[in-house]
């Protein structure tokens, strides 16, 4: 069973069409006792729409620009031409149109939003911030680097003062810890030669 597709400006209704080969009237009837198909709405693919033309079965455009998403083919359109989209996906394996479409929406994007230098001029910009953020990265880590070594000198120059000062001091011991004498009897005896 093949289908017919009847146009209407905003829809294609596909009608089934039975080949007989005693018959070739367009009047056929379905069997007896059953009832004929519903028929089938197909809205056509967002070019087809915008370039008001009849989408048909096989139309190149339609995996890529499906009619949820007009501004996708209109903003393509306005920068490639719709020829010569046609063409390049033509042109092209079915395994890279997609990423094709991708890229030409991109770049029509970037080329409405600066058409001198288009998707070059984002480009650019954006290698400018990474080039800034690159030299930012290189100044924090040299601070880093300098703290580092700052701290190193102020810890090398703790430890020397300390190690300078440790000979110098004498442990000081109060005159009460002092025990000249082991006891009381001993001490008078002391006195004693003192004054003989």
């Amino acid at each position: 069973m093949e289908f017919s597709v009847k146009t209407t400006p905003a829809l294609n209704i596909a009608t089934p069409i039975s080949h007989s080969s005693s018959t070739t009237s367009s009047d056929s009837s379905p069997p007896s006792g059953q009832s004929p198909p519903p028929a089938v709405v197909l809205s056509p693919c967002a070019a087809c729409k915008i370039l008001r033309r009849r989408c048909v079965e096989k139309c190149v455009l339609a995996p890529y620009f499906p009619p949820t998403e007009p501004l996708k083919f209109t903003i393509a359109h306005r920068v490639f031409g719709a020829s010569n989209i046609i063409k390049l996906l033509q042109e092209l394996p079915e395994s890279h149109r997609a990423d094709a479409v991708s890229s030409m929406v991109y770049e029509a994007n970037a080329r409405i939003r600066d058409p001198i230098y288009g998707c070059a001029g984002a480009i650019c910009h954006l290698q400018k911030q990474v080039s800034e953020l690159q030299a930012e990265l290189a100044k924090a880590q040299a601070e880093i680097v300098n703290m580092q070594y700052q701290q190193t000198n102020l810890v090398a120059l703790i430890c020397m003062e300390m190690s300078q000062q440790q000979p110098q001091e004498i442990p000081h011991q109060p005159i009460e810890s002092l025990n000249f004498f082991s006891d009381d009897a001993n001490l008078g005896a002391v006195w004693e030669t003192l004054w003989t």
